[in-house]
């Protein structure tokens, strides 16, 4: 059974916004995620919340991250969408993603 996807604040927009080629890539690879499955290049990034993991999806125009928390049983949530502009994930990128984690948490925890 596939998972929903569920996009926390301008996540979809973000996406959206990328070129083509890597637009196409992501929602591949999140399909993959709503399967059950991994995708292809992804690294943990615990830093931002546990479970969170970052796919990675590079391309001619440059190096794109979906951020993305598929440990919950009832969605895949993705957290944020961005082209890295330099080797590090910027100080920006992780703090959309952590307070974007700590809403879906502090959502959960406030259901009855």
């Amino acid at each position: 059974m596939e998972k929903e996807i569920r996009w926390v604040g301008s996540a979809y927009d973000d996406l959206l916004a990328f070129p083509v080629e890597p637009r196409r890539q992501a929602g591949f690879q999140l399909g993959k995620v709503q399967a059950g499955l991994e995708p292809e290049d992804w690294k943990p990034f615990d830093e931002v919340g546990a479970g969170t993991r970052e796919i990675r999806i590079r391309e001619a125009n440059g190096a794109f991250r979906v951020m993305y928390v598929a440990k919950f049983e009832e969605a895949v949530y993705v957290l944020h969408c961005f082209q890295k502009k330099t080797q590090a994930t910027s100080q920006q990128d992780k703090r959309i993603a952590e307070a974007r984690y700590r809403a879906i948490v502090n959502a959960r925890k406030s259901k009855p």
